[in-house]
């Protein structure tokens, strides 16, 4: 029987927001409320606008639900289940699966609204995390129990990105791997998932996902439900979690949308006045503690390429690495476009990486930076008006530039080139022998979408082909 002191009636509806107004107590923010219908739908509190009345985020709407229907208050937040039986499902929001197989059974549930780890009991592990991407551990390393984020506008790679990463990564990895899509396509979703088939690692991964096509609510709570079912497996089991995310841009635009439906007057750019909170909430709880690693890669959108928009700049504050995609690389066919003068990681720093490592990074670096400098004199004189030095140095540029391509196993099918994984000391000793001048007289097609040095007579094959 249901207790008529925790029923309140839907007193308004504007699109997935509803008013319910309840005679007794008001139920707290962040509680869940349940429809008294069949099917059941989940409204959580997102505000109380006065003494009466709760206002909620509908996150599973449908046309059945309409004005005077009753709402029971259950008293509790939203929860997600936790445990081992996990491994290998597809879930959504409320950790129902979505995968087509009958769901697991007398599981414990957990709140998504977990606190942050204090600072007492997090751990430092200044320990680099290789991903086989040459561009990425040469001159921006993930930090193992870090954040790194992918940042670029649209079509410039980020996707492809992250699968690279999952397919070099997991097979390695030996703790758990949850893949969490905010706002995804359900193509990508499927694609992912049967991927991860094939390579035989679903059986150590989760995936949960927020689709494209459900409510702003659902959007802005699921990276939350995903971090919870993280978080046992760091705290409970004591084992290493790689978090990946696509996209936290949906995030921040679930958010605004939210914020726009409750009445809230925008901030700059049109973004929610919380904005930042918001995005802390969800960031700070992606730690490592003396129980396990949680080590976070994570895609952000860059609207129309402005690296100043508020939703890239908040973001860019919580991670210890920063790997920019650039649309002129992309133009240029050189994959993946990733900036090497804009990208940027706190572990590239002496101590942290080998005096190896630190020496080759900012010897390819200051090249770069100096090709970069002269581009606007090659393009009013000419190559042939610059002195030999400095041709010199335009001619490492652009053969580290090709070298830093490379064929990725996600994109064989498309290229029909075999995808490479190249150790960071492989990557170190290449780039050393093209700073030393050992390929002076090779042309710079020889480097482009090969692995190492070694394999420079496929790269001639490719220019000569091309």
């Amino acid at each position: 029987m249901v207790d008529s002191t925790h029923i309140g009636h839907i007193a308004a509806i504007e699109g997935s927001i509803a008013d319910i107004r309840f005679e007794t107590a008001l139920p707290a923010i962040r509680t869940r409320l349940v429809t008294l219908s069949d099917p059941a739908m989940t409204i959580e509190v997102a505000s109380l606008p006065d003494r009466e009345t709760a206002r909620g985020l509908v996150l599973n709407p449908t046309a059945e639900l309409r004005l005077g229907m009753p709402v029971r208050d259950t008293g509790q937040p939203l929860g997600v289940p936790v445990g081992e039986a996990l491994l290998g499902r597809m879930l959504n929001l409320f950790g129902d699966t979505i995968d087509g197989k009958p769901p697991p059974e007398d599981m414990p549930r957990r709140s998504i609204h977990g606190r942050p780890v204090p600072l007492a009991r997090r751990r430092a592990e200044g320990e680099i995390f290789e991903t086989g991407i040459k561009a990425i551990d040469l001159l921006s390393p993930l930090e193992r129990g870090g954040k790194a984020g992918l940042f670029g506008g649209a079509g410039v790679g980020k996707t492809v990105l992250v699968t690279e990463m999952i397919h070099n990564m997991v097979a390695e990895y030996h703790g758990i791997s949850l893949f969490c899509g905010i706002g995804e396509r359900c193509r990508e979703a499927e694609e992912l998932y049967r991927d991860m088939q094939e390579a035989g690692v679903l059986d150590r991964t989760i995936m949960v996902f927020g689709q494209m096509n459900e409510t702003p609510g659902v959007r802005f709570r699921v990276g939350h439900a995903a971090l919870t079912i993280a978080e046992y497996f760091r705290d409970d089991l004591r084992r290493d979690v790689l978090v990946l995310i696509d996209n936290i841009y949906r995030f921040v635009q679930a958010g605004s949308e939210v914020s726009g439906l409750l009445g809230r007057i925008p901030s700059r750019v049109g973004y929610q006045p919380t904005l930042g909170t918001e995005l802390a909430e969800l960031e700070e709880r992606i730690c490592s503690t003396d129980r396990g690693s949680m080590t976070s890669i994570q895609a952000v959108y860059v609207p129309a390429d402005d690296f100043t928009d508020p939703a890239a700049t908040h973001t860019f504050s919580h991670l210890s690495a920063s790997i920019v995609l650039s649309r002129k690389k992309a133009s240029e066919g050189l994959y993946p476009a990733i900036d090497p003068l804009k990208s940027f990681s706190k572990m590239l720093t002496p101590g942290a990486v080998s005096e190896r490592h630190y020496r080759v990074a900012r010897a390819v670096r200051n090249t770069l930076s100096e090709y970069d400098d002269l581009k606007d004199i090659i393009a009013m004189l000419g190559l042939e008006e610059l002195s030999e030095k400095d041709r010199a140095i335009v001619r490492r540029a652009r053969q580290i530039e090709r070298f830093l391509t490379q064929p990725f196993h996600s994109t064989e099918k498309m290229t029909g080139l075999p995808g490479r994984l190249v150790p960071l000391s492989d990557t170190l000793s290449s780039c050393e022998r093209i700073l030393g001048d050992e390929f002076r007289d090779r042309p710079e097609s020889a480097f482009y979408m090969i692995g190492t040095v070694d394999d420079i007579g496929a790269g001639e094959a490719r220019g000569d082909a091309a």
